[in-house]
Order: structure tokens, then sequence, then C-alpha cells
């Protein structure tokens, strides 16, 4: 998901925190509502960090970051006995939920674990479990990169947005999309996740799309999904999605890529449907002009550069970026109903509202193709 849908700050002050997810169940356990203790978390945290490292580590303050796609992120630190301080993320499974897809956080273990090993700008795991006997419910520990994601809606004050520079985040992240799609998941993940076919992510958006507050989006974006399931492509290269791949997600230091993190959509289905989403985000004409992204790059030579990489050119890419298109905008629907009912009030998604009619627009044209 792009960096925009991200949840509001959670409140710590009575000592405990309280997550409601918001967006589709496949994204976030919809509906749903999860009390812990932040005190016990710390102490579990603790005896298990002293279990792997040793008892002359000291965990300093474990602080919530946010409230992720599926569960809650916590950053903190160990400092070793020789002062060496390391950073680290915890991500927690959402508690009484199924685990499975997003809310089976656990699954991201082995992933991260082989794109780390296989050299690809991953966080490794050093401590996951999927049962619930060390912190009350699934985890990963993740070691912390560094860099700051690049919001290419509002970026952070630190990023030059000389369109050069910018131009540069991009082709990076083109580069290490197609670095990413050259992993051989068939050697160590092989039994990890079975493929997901184009049809069944079609399908899944059309109950979301449903519960758009203005006819004439339903209209429009119904549209758009007739025009892409007359055309539905073989799928192309099977490989791992990462599933919201955009600079939101990618981490920069000083100008460089260091890192692709938030993987909790990630899947082994057509590659395409990756590169199609980042063309999206880079395209202006998927967006309204009030809320235009921070490129440098034309949405062409960002494709081109992808299959440079890749060394092949990427077949049916118009209709896997108006696939992200209807994507993205079923989601716009959603959030926008859920601010305007007061179930999720952020006014974040009445400034992006206007790009849902661009959306749906942009994806026919493209579909047409």
């Amino acid at each position: 998901m792009p960096e925009i849908q991200k949840s509001r700050p959670l409140d710590l002050s009575p000592g405990k925190f309280d997550m409601r997810s918001t967006t589709p169940r496949r994204y976030r356990p919809y509906g749903q509502r999860y009390v812990m203790d932040l005190g016990t978390l710390t102490e579990r945290l603790r005896l298990l960090i002293s279990r792997h490292v040793g008892d002359d580590v000291e965990l300093l303050a474990l602080a919530l970051l946010e409230e992720g796609h599926a569960g809650l992120t916590f950053g903190f630190s160990i400092r070793l006995s020789d002062g060496t301080v390391t950073p680290f993320v915890l991500k927690l499974a959402p508690f009484g939920v199924k685990r499975q897809g997003n809310t089976d956080v656990y699954r991201q273990a082995p992933l991260l674990r082989a794109l780390h090993a296989a050299g690809l700008p991953a966080p490794n795991v050093p401590w996951a479990s999927a049962d619930e006997s060390d912190l009350g419910t699934p985890f990963i520990v993740m070691e912390r990169l560094p860099g700051r994601t690049f919001i290419i809606w509002e970026p952070h004050a630190s990023f030059d947005l000389a369109e050069d520079r910018v131009a540069a985040l991009w082709t990076q992240a083109a580069a290490a999309l197609a670095r990413l799609h050259a992993f051989d998941w068939r050697g160590s993940l092989r039994d990890w996740e079975q493929p997901r076919p184009l049809a069944a992510e079609l399908a899944y958006w059309a109950p979301i799309l449903a519960k758009a507050p203005e006819d004439h989006w339903l209209q429009q974006g119904r549209a758009l999904a007739d025009a892409l399931a007359a055309r539905i492509p073989n799928g192309g290269p099977i490989g791992i999605v990462h599933g919201d791949y955009q600079p939101g997600n990618l981490l920069f230091d000083d100008g460089r890529l260091t890192g692709i993190i938030d993987w909790e959509l990630a899947s082994i289905g057509a590659q395409a449907l990756d590169l199609g989403w980042l063309a999206m985000m880079a395209d202006p004409h998927c967006w309204d002009t009030g809320w235009q992204p921070h490129v440098g790059i034309e949405r062409d030579a960002l494709i081109t550069l992808y299959e440079e990489a890749r060394g092949a050119r990427v077949a049916a890419i118009d209709w896997f970026q108006a696939l992200a298109c209807y994507r993205m905008g079923a989601i716009a629907c959603l959030n926008v109903r859920l601010h305007r009912t007061g179930r999720r009030i952020d006014p974040l998604w009445d400034r992006f509202a206007p790009s849902i009619t661009t959306l749906f627009s942009r994806g026919r044209d493209l579909a047409g193709r």
C-alpha cells in the first residue's frame, strides 16, 4: 500500500495501545480491536533477547512506530556489554485473528531471511516465532536498516527535490525491483506460498469497490473492471511480488537506496504487478492536478530502466498499470467512505478523493491499448 494509507498515531497514555483496523481484510484485520499491556510486552521482549543474546544485554526503550498493514510495529535497540548499540524493528501479529495472508506476520520471516541471504536490500530477521509463547502473539524481529522513506506526495524536508536527484531515487527503485524479481524463489521458497492467478487478483477488489460512497465512482470502477476482465494476460514471469513497491516503502540514506521494507503484502505471482504499481505511482496522468507525485522521470523511461535491468521486455504492462489504477481507486473509495462516515477520520482522503476519477479514467485508457 502507498504510504498515505499508514494509520493514525496511537495514544499510549493509559499504558495500553488500542488498534482498530479499517482497510480490506487482506491488508488489515478489518473491524477488529486489540489491546495489549505495553509493560508486559517490554518484559517479555527483554526475556526473549536475554535468552538469545545473554543476560548482559540491555533493552533500550521500546517505542511504537506505527499501526501497520496488519498488526503493530515497534522500534527498540539493544546495548551489549561492550557498549555496542544495535537498532531493531519488532512486528507483532494482531491478537485474536486467524493467521492468514498479511495477518500471518511470521510468514515474512523465511522470505526476508532468504532475500537477505541473497544480498538483496531486505532486513534480516534474527528472531521470529509462529506461536504465542514468547510475546503473546506471533512476531518477527528485524534489523533496522538506515535511511528514510521517500513519500512521493509530501517528501521529508531532508530530501533534495531537484529533478535530477528525485529521478535518481526512482532509477534506483527500478533497478532494485529488477534485482528482487531476479531472485530464484523456487530454490529456497518453493513451499512458501502458492502463486495467485490474475483473475483472482482482479475479482478480489469488486466487494471493496462496492463500498464507494459516490455512485459515479462505483460505475467508473466497474467499467474499468470489465475492461480488465476482457483482456486478462497470461501473467508473464512468476516470482516474488512485493505487493506495494513504491518509494514510500524504500529507504534512502544520503540519496542511496538502503532497504526495501513493509513486506506484509508479499506473495508469489505475476511480477508485472509490482512494475504496474510503480508505474502508476510515477504516472502524473493517474493523479489529480492537486495531488501530483515528485517523480523527475517519465513513466515510460522508468519502465524501460526496469526492462533493461531484467534483460527482457514486460508484456502487457499497460494492463498491469490499469489494474493498479483499479486497485488504488477501490482502496481510496473505501477509505473516503470510512472518513466521511466518521469510522476513521483522516482529512488526507478529502485531498486524495479527486484522484479517484483520474485513476479510473487513466486505467480505462491503459486497459484499452
